[in-house]
Formats: structure tokens, sequence, C-alpha cells
């Protein structure tokens, strides 16, 4: 019996399973989704209610699909998921881990060993990973996992000295998020993907990646910060209250005001601590300048 059906209230299921949430952001379903039933979801945003409860179900019971169940779909849906799973790991999961790895690294012992293999493993990983999924349905092999099973061992096990833990743990949480992720995209292409694709030969795969590739939608581009609102942030970050700021870049009480409120916009931070972190891990500031309490 499938674990979720038509008339489950999407937002309870996401409460409980929160592995869900990228799955449906594949779909173009975003969080906000209110009480309403995947039906009505799907109904509102003209998206195939069965392929997707297929494939939330997969994510929840690795026994739940069968051929039978998605004999019934065609390449297309199907081949545009797998493209939207991997640009969800180019633009979201991978660069995920990535932030955190810097915040993390950047915020501890600069001549601490682990964590520089670590950052290599990472690495390795990153370009492995890269090179598989540019390739798209042209890939036919499994995508690497087993590298996130060594940065995590480094850290369980293998970490010293002086580091942070919360953004440890911040790291170990994104990785395994990922490694969980890549290994039921890997038994679904396996299963899913490849029979299908095994039908066609190199020309048609092509054709069916350039039609997908062209009516996606691009990924939305990050809001960037001006420069009076990078020039406000750091000296919010060095501990400036809003009228020193005001002083030092010779402007009105009322714009640092409406610059903060842009920039809590765009970053969407409101703690110090965290605009702290977003400074260093996108290079407005480096770790040395800042004094952590």
């Amino acid at each position: 019996m499938p674990i979720i059906n038509k008339d489950t209230v999407l937002s309870e299921i996401l409460a409980q399973h929160h592995i869900l949430i990228p799955i449906i952001n594949r779909f173009g379903i975003k969080l906000g989704v209110g009480d309403k039933t995947i039906e009505d979801i799907c109904d509102e945003q003209d998206l195939n209610v069965d392929f997707i409860l297929v494939i939330l179900n997969v994510y929840l019971d690795e026994n739940y699909i069968s051929e039978k169940r998605l004999a019934q779909f065609g390449l297309e849906p199907i081949a545009n998921y797998f493209n939207e799973t991997i640009q969800n790991y180019l633009h979201s999961l991978v660069p995920n881990i990535e932030k955190h790895l810097h915040a993390f690294i950047a915020l501890s012992d600069a001549n601490n060993e682990e964590l520089k293999a670590l950052q290599k493993v990472f690495y390795q990983f990153k370009e492995e990973l890269v090179q598989h999924l540019e390739k798209g349905l042209k890939h036919t092999g499994p995508y690497p996992h087993e590298l996130l099973r060594d940065i995590k061992s480094i850290l369980i096990k293998h970490v010293s000295g002086n580091f942070n833990q919360n953004l440890c743990y911040a790291v170990i949480f994104s990785v395994g998020s990922l490694e969980d992720d890549l290994i039921i995209h890997n038994r679904l292409r396996d299963s899913v993907l490849i029979p299908k694709l095994d039908k066609l030969n190199s020309s048609d795969i092509g054709s069916l990646q350039n039609t997908i590739a062209t009516s996606n939608h691009k990924p939305e581009k990050k809001k960037l910060l001006t420069k009076r609102e990078t020039e406000i942030l750091k000296l919010i970050v060095s501990g400036n209250l809003n009228k020193q700021i005001a002083d030092k870049l010779n402007i009105s009480l009322n714009t640092v005001l409406t610059h903060r409120k842009n920039i809590l916009s765009k970053t969407g931070i409101k703690t110090v601590s965290g605009l702290t972190l977003y400074c260093i891990s996108n290079g407005l500031l480096s770790p040395d300048s800042i004094k952590i309490n």
C-alpha cells in the first residue's frame, strides 16, 4: 500500500519526511503549500499526479518501485525528472555542502591536517560528480557517492583539534542528505530510465535531451548585494551599530536602515552570526578579520 496517495496533505508528509522537499522542488512545487492535498497542488500546476506519487513513494520505500507502475509513463516525463534532479544537484545540493564546508574550515584551525584532507576529498568528489552530471542522459553509469562516505568518516572518526561542532554537524547533515539522494537516484536510473533509454540510439537521446533543456526554466539567479549593501554588511559583521555605520559612510540613518532591509531580503539572514558566515562563505571577509567570541 502506498505511503502517500492523492489525498495526502503535502505539508503533513513534508513535516515528517524532510528528504522530500528537494524532490517536490524538482517538479516546480515550492514550499508554502498550505493544507492542500497532493492532487490539489498537481491540478493547480498541471502536473502528473500519478508520476509524482510514484517518485515520492520510492524515496520513502525502496521496495515500492516496480516496472508495472512505471511502464504507464512515457520517456519524456521520466527524462525530464532526471534532468531536473541533475540541475538540483549542480545548483543546490552540492553548493550547499560547499558553503557549509567553507564556513566550517574557515572558522577552524587553519593548520588542521584532517580538514585539509577533507577539503581535498570533497573537491575530488565534486569534480567526479560534475563530470558525470554534465553528460546528462548520455551518462549511463551510477553517480559516485562513495567519496561522500569518506567525508563523513573523516568528520566522525578522525577530525581533531579546535573546530566548530555546529558547523561540523551542518556539513555531515548536508553530505548525508546528498548521499541518500544519490543512492535512490541511482536505483531509479537503473530500474526506470536506463531500460527506456536502451531502446533509443544516441541521436534520439541527444534530441530528447535538447528538447528537455530548452523547455525547462533556468535556475533563479541569486539576488546580488549592491556595492553599498556590501559595505554596510561588512560594517554590521564588524560590530558597528546603525548610527556608527551612518557616520562612517557619511549617509543618513534612514538610508542605513533601508539598506539593512534590502540585505535581509536578499540573504534571508537576520542574525549577525548568520551574516558573518555569509560573508566568509562568499569571500567578502576573511576569518582573520572577524573576532569570534
